[in-house]
């Protein structure tokens, strides 16, 4: 007979159970913890405190604990651990002075409509688990195909729902978004030949036998986002395989160049997997020359997928709708929710021109995503996910177009208005002026910026390298203080002879930013500067450097 369970298991099956079950009582244990927690969080939310002062190894102290408690702890216990440990010592994102990244304060309405989305807990993976959800996702991808692509109501009423093929997917973000964008020019480029079924059942190395091909390519600018060497990876292309192609004085794909790439490569009889145009460049906030890309890839009959996921809302937008032009002519194209559609981590999409584009990567299961079924598990390379769209759904609804709109045409105003403040300020240089809502800039002391315009380009370049050690050392403190933030990145500028520098970036796509924040963001590093100029003996290594 098998043991009975002690008095102890008893009782602890018992409290499993109560966790387990949804309590009746309105004032019980879990509304009053829902209420603390929705106080505390709201505080922390109308701080526009960037971040606390505590290193990270000091966080670290309260989480350098990996034994997992034998008896379970009361709910509240742990709540107050993640509020005192974890809310106090997060970065606010939502901060108006927090500028230096692609995450923005959300419209309020995402904390309550979020707590529907996990309390239901549907898996959209297959209809089973997500019964409502399916159709709810399938409108979404249809709002956004008609966004870039612009169909008529005829094709939207024969696709959107249509169980054996799909406009697109949702998945957690641009990278599986792009990789997925890829996947698919993969498998379509090496398509069944001859005894070659398919990339899926014989591999890359048989498929590219079949077709006679001594490798494959993928062609960016080399502003290209780093999701692009992942899906390189595990695509079997291989990193070295991803070209990078160059970039003018506004860090947009220089199409001459791409075109001779790509004459260059197919004279060596190696395939364009894919051309990538960049629709809102990571470090810059710049946009390809999609038609003229768009007009060479057809020209050669190449997949050619834009990385829209910072930029491609901008087409909500009647006055910057331009800028993205040729972007209907992608055969697939990134956009990322949690950028500028406002809805939390993570959500992503990957939209495509043709309803059938999908089915070269479709997967089926006899236990689940069966073939000819309304599961949309069939086309995503994620498997189990949450229903992100129900939030993205909320947005487009709630907000509008133009409501996008407006949040768009400000976050662009934005960074012009911040981009003239810098070229008016003389201890501070404009380094790429903004195309969006992001920029860059450095801080170069008044006198310093006057001897650079005549310096010798050897003496420049090791200025220039001084400037950038300053930048990383501005950047780092003012980080660590948490009042306001920047991020920074190093590229080629081409104004200083496409020298490789460091720069502040600036991405302003928070509605609540205001001109104090530009003023207190520049009035902090002249400040910091100051300091860390002193530290670094500034003015000597220049002298040795000029002398």
């Amino acid at each position: 007979m098998p043991n009975r369970p002690t008095k102890k298991a008893e009782a602890t099956l018992d409290s499993m159970r109560k966790v387990f079950s949804i309590p009746e009582n309105e004032d019980s244990t879990l509304m009053r913890i829902e209420r603390e927690i929705s106080q505390n969080l709201l505080g922390f939310l109308r701080d526009h405190i960037v971040a606390g002062e505590m290193e990270p190894a000091e966080i670290e102290r309260d989480f350098k604990n990996i034994n997992i408690p034998e008896e379970p702890m009361f709910v509240h216990e742990q709540a107050k651990f993640l509020m005192d440990k974890v809310v106090s010592q997060s970065v606010h994102t939502a901060a108006p002075s927090f500028i230096g990244h692609m995450t923005s304060s959300m419209p309020y309405f995402m904390l309550p409509l979020a707590k529907i989305m996990i309390a239901l807990n549907q898996n959209t993976v297959k209809i089973e688990t997500s019964k409502a959800f399916t159709p709810l996702e399938s409108q979404v991808v249809g709002m956004l195909h008609k966004l870039v692509y612009h169909r008529d109501e005829a094709y939207y009423d024969k696709w959107t729902h249509d169980r054996r093929h799909a406009l697109g997917v949702f998945c957690s973000g641009g990278t599986i978004a792009n990789i997925t964008a890829l996947w698919v020019a993969r498998n379509k480029l090496l398509a069944p030949k001859g005894d070659f079924k398919s990339v899926f059942e014989h591999g890359l190395a048989a498929g590219l036998t079949a077709h006679g091909l001594n490798g494959l390519a993928i062609l960016v600018s080399r502003r290209g986002h780093y999701s692009l060497k992942k899906a390189a990876d595990l695509l079997g292309i291989g990193r070295a395989n991803l070209i990078a192609i160059e970039t003018d004085e506004h860090n947009k794909i220089i199409p001459t160049k791409l075109e001779a790439r790509i004459k260059e490569l197919q004279s060596r009889n190696v395939g364009i997997l894919a051309v990538v145009g960049v629709a809102g460049t990571t470090e810059t906030g710049n946009v390809d020359p999609l038609e003229e890309v768009a007009n060479i890839c057809e020209s050669h009959n190449i997949h050619f997928h834009v990385d829209g996921a910072w930029g491609a809302p901008t087409l909500f937008s009647d006055r910057h709708r331009h800028l993205l032009k040729g972007i209907e002519r992608a055969d697939s194209v990134t956009i990322d929710a949690h950028k500028q559609l406002y809805v939390p981590m993570g959500a992503g999409l990957c939209l495509f021109r043709s309803e059938t584009a999908l089915d070269a990567i479709e997967t089926n299961a006899q236990y689940i995503i069966r073939r000819g079924s309304r599961d949309i598990g069939k086309h995503t390379l994620e498997g189990s996910r949450p229903g992100m769209a129900m939030l993205v759904h909320s947005g487009l609804r709630i907000l509008g177009r133009k409501g996008y709109e407006l949040l768009i045409d400000v976050g662009i105003g934005k960074a012009a208005q911040f981009a003239r403040m810098i070229q008016n300020t003389p201890d501070f240089e404009l380094t790429t002026e903004p195309e969006l809502n992001i920029l860059t800039y450095r801080y170069v002391p008044q006198s310093l910026r006057q001897q650079l315009k005549t310096m010798p380009s050897d003496e420049k370049s090791k200025v220039n390298d001084l400037l950038s050690e300053l930048t990383v050392n501005i950047q780092k403190t003012q980080r660590d203080r948490g009042q306001t933030f920047v991020s920074r990145t190093t590229f080629e500028i081409a104004s200083h002879n496409d020298q490789a520098l460091t720069v502040f970036r600036v991405v302003l796509a928070n509605p609540l930013t205001t001109r104090q924040v530009f003023i207190d963001v520049l009035e902090e590093q002249r400040t910091i500067a100051d300091d860390e100029m002193a530290k670094m003996n500034f003015a000597a290594e220049l002298k040795k450097i000029i002398d």
